[in-house]
This record gives structure tokens, C-alpha cells and sequence, in this order.
């Protein structure tokens, strides 16, 4: 199982950041020891002090596929979620200057939260609402009608360089509002106002 992980695929994220908006979907990886443990605490990185949560619709691949079209691309998932890319946003800065990868400001353990994956409603994948809570307070808010790229266009992107495997899990990018966690912060995330994962960060 892979994790694989779409940059700046909302507008306003990427303008919140200073990016500019991509021609192509920006891609990068997770890997499987990433993924945090259902019903542990995450575990706040020794190596930042500025430690990002990034709230994302996450899809979960269904059927393997390499160079999928795009027409075909619906028939490889049919389960998703949200979950969160743990950024740690000095180290991954700091890299980006020195003109370095940044996996390990983005793959480090615990940096990959899941929630519960529910059945995709084709007549409603693209009019779907998601969003993340920090201490009971909304901190993020996103839509899919919103996204840059459509979840065809990325599985079938994707596959031009990944064979994909029943099991791989695609986080489709983040919406503007990104920021800080700190230890005992509660973060729970929502799709179309349904509880998908509670989690503390220690």
C-alpha cells in the first residue's frame, strides 16, 4: 500500500502559500509507516516547532490500474474519507530553500491521518463538503467543486508514473486555511457534516 499525495490543488491554498497555481498535478509520497494508528494519539515531530495540519478528501483506490484514461478513471475508486497531511512547515521551508526534497517534512510517522471511509455518491462527488475542527472550532473548509483537478484527472495522472494497487490511498489536495497544532489539540474531521476521525495530538 501506497500514500500518495496531490500539492496545490485548491486556489486559494496555494495562493495562501505564495505558490503558483499548478499546470499539472504536483505530486509526492508517503510511505505505508506514515499512516497514523486509529484511536492512538499523534505524536507531535521533535524535529519542528511549527507542526501544519492540512484537512484533504482522501480516496481509496479499489481496483489496479496502470495508464488508466481518464474516461475510465471512476471505475478504480469508490470509497473515501478525509484525513490530514501533518506538515512540518519550518523543515519543509527550509529544504525548499536549499532547493532539497522535502519528504521528511511531509512522510515522517504519524504524518498521514485516515478517518473511516465511506461509499463515493457519483451524483454527488463534486458537490461534497468537507472540513477539520481544532478544539471544537472549524479551522478549515473545502469543497470539491472547488478542486483544481478532478479525482479522474489525478488517478489518471497518476498512473502515467504509478501502477496503482487495490488499497492505495490518494490525498486530493488541500483547501486555504492551513495552520498550527500544538500538543493536546483535538482535531476531528468532517465530510458532508459526518464524523470521520478524532484524534489528539500529544
Amino acid at each position: 500500500m501506497k500514500i500518495i499525495c496531490v500539492g496545490r490543488n485548491y486556489a486559494e491554498h496555494a495562493k495562501e502559500l505564495n505558490n503558483p497555481l499548478p499546470t499539472e498535478p504536483v505530486l509526492f509520497m508517503k510511505p505505508k509507516s506514515a499512516l497514523s494508528r486509529p484511536g492512538l494519539p499523534v505524536h507531535y515531530p521533535e524535529f519542528t516547532d511549527n507542526l501544519h495540519y492540512e484537512c484533504e478528501v482522501v480516496l481509496r483506490i479499489s481496483k489496479n490500474g496502470k495508464h488508466i484514461a481518464q474516461k475510465y478513471a471512476r471505475q478504480y475508486f469508490d470509497h473515501w474519507s478525509v484525513g490530514i497531511d501533518f506538515t512540518a512547515r519550518d523543515l519543509q521551508n527550509k529544504l525548499k530553500e536549499q532547493g532539497l526534497p522535502w519528504e521528511m517534512a511531509k512522510a515522517f510517522d504519524d504524518s498521514a491521518v485516515v478517518g473511516q471511509f465511506v461509499p463515493i455518491d457519483p451524483d454527488t462527488m463534486y458537490s461534497s463538503s468537507f472540513s477539520l475542527s481544532l478544539n471544537h472550532e472549524t479551522v478549515q473548509r473545502g469543497h470539491t467543486s472547488d478542486l483544481i483537478f478532478s479525482f479522474e484527472k489525478l488517478v489518471s495522472y497518476i498512473s502515467q508514473y504509478f501502477t496503482l494497487q487495490i488499497g492505495d490511498l490518494i490525498f486530493t489536495g488541500t483547501p486555504k486555511g492551513v495552520g498550527p497544532v500544538l500538543p493536546y489539540d483535538v482535531l476531528e474531521g468532517y465530510l458532508n457534516h459526518e464524523k470521520m476521525f478524532e484524534i489528539e495530538v500529544r
